[in-house]
Formats: C-alpha cells, structure tokens, sequence
C-alpha cells in the first residue's frame, strides 16, 4: 500500500475534503452530536492522506492561534476536523510539530479520549472560552486535551479568541 500525504490550502481543499466528510460525518448524524450546533473555525491548513487511490481517506484541520492561557498569551496548535474513513483506521497516520507552537489543543468526544490520552495527550481541567456568533461562550461540548510542545498547560482558563477548532 503506498500513501501520499498533502499538507493544503484549508479553503482551497475544501472541494477535495468534503466528500470525506460527508461520508464519515453526514449531517443528519452531526445534528445529534454534542459539538453539532456550533460554528467552528475554519482550518488554515488541511492534511491530507490519500492511500492507493486518489481518494481522500484521512483528515486533519490545524489552526495555529494566538490564545490565553490564565491571561498570558501563548501560541496555540489546534487540530480539529479529525477523521478517517472506516475501513483506513488503524493505520497509524499522524503529524508532526514544526516547532513554533507553545502547545497543542483537540477536543474530542469522551470515547475518542483513550486514543489520544494513549499517545501522550493530557486532559485539560479547567475552563474554556471561545467565540460563537451570540457572542463569548464557555465552550463544554467536547473535552479538551492538551499536547505538550514547549508548555503544557494542564488547568486555568483559557480564551481561543476566535471559534473552536
């Protein structure tokens, strides 16, 4: 089996994504999520896992930000829109850092939680604020986790100034 990974645009790869997602996530079944009635930022750059054929069978958002963290700001790693095609998992995609980030944040829903508790991610138990189009909210649709790259923020507040990732 040969791979071949692209690391895009995030608007501009949009068209190449989409059918992926809507594959894994169709909206009916976002609907019922506990993260579905939010906006969320759209990531600046896709990466992209294609395997034998052209097809798309993995996808990763980031979105690096300047963030708070219990008012200090800090570079932010997000990673977000995280899927694969079902029968692609298991497969050990991942990423790397390019090393100007403080530190990484995902959320994810509680059985997701083992895989990337299992690869180093720790819970972050404090509170987190972002953005929605009523205004600043506290955001507890999914739990976040933190991947220490220079820092490790592991309690307090922080602030994503912008949408979640």
């Amino acid at each position: 089996m040969s791979i071949e990974i692209d690391v895009l645009n995030g608007d501009a790869s949009w068209p190449l994504v989409e059918p992926l997602f809507t594959a894994v996530w169709p909206p009916d079944v976002v609907a019922k999520l506990p993260w579905g009635r939010f906006a969320f930022a759209y990531p600046e750059w896709r990466v992209l896992v294609r395997a034998d054929s052209e097809a798309v069978v993995s996808h990763v958002g980031i979105q690096r930000r300047e963030v708070t963290w219990n008012g200090r700001k800090m570079r932010a790693g997000g990673i977000g829109g995280v899927l694969t095609r079902e029968d692609s998992r298991r497969r050990g995609y991942t990423l790397k850092d390019e090393g100007a980030t403080d530190f990484a944040l995902l959320f994810c829903e509680p059985h997701n939680a083992p895989f990337y508790v299992g690869r180093g991610w720790k819970p972050f138990d404090g509170e987190i604020y972002c953005d929605q189009p009523e205004g600043r909210i506290r955001f507890r649709a999914t739990a976040p986790h933190v991947y220490k790259l220079k820092r490790a923020p592991l309690g307090g507040v922080i602030d994503l100034c912008g949408q979640p990732w």
